[in-house]
């Protein structure tokens, strides 16, 4: 049985990192190694994101809730010397709005065939996505 958080955390933190990684790159101007520094992570991690190798599970760019939100937490990153509990709280976002348009339910259902991705709307309650 899994949680829908493992799922998050197997199936949309790579692909949020990749995005942020990608933003500060590109927008920001940012190394690699800067950017690893920032995400907590390191400057290989960043090369595979930008490689495609790591962090395509599940594609973010589509939804412009989605995307917005993630570039807000890249500026924060950049702008605001974002402190890790407040990292944790606009990755935690990010996460419940991407339960809340039930992006992450076919997974769910591919590592838990117990779960029904048509019948559970466990996600898309806005009661229960109330974890932070």
């Amino acid at each position: 049985m899994f949680l829908p958080c493992e799922i998050a955390v197997k199936c949309l933190l790579p692909p949020v990192r990749a995005r942020v990684a990608k933003t500060l790159t590109t927008k920001y101007n940012l190394t690699q190694i800067d950017a690893a520094k920032l995400l907590g992570i390191s400057q290989p991690a960043i090369s595979l994101y930008d490689r495609k190798i790591r962090g395509k599970a599940i594609s973010l760019e589509k939804d412009t809730e989605i995307t917005e939100l993630i570039e807000n937490l890249a500026c924060a990153l950049v702008k605001d010397n974002l402190a890790h509990k407040d990292f944790i709280r606009r990755f935690c976002e990010i996460c419940k709005a991407t339960r809340a348009k039930g992006l992450l339910c076919q997974m769910h259902e591919t590592f838990d065939p117990a779960i029904s991705a048509e019948k559970c709307q466990l996600c898309k309650s806005t009661n229960a996505l109330k974890c932070t």
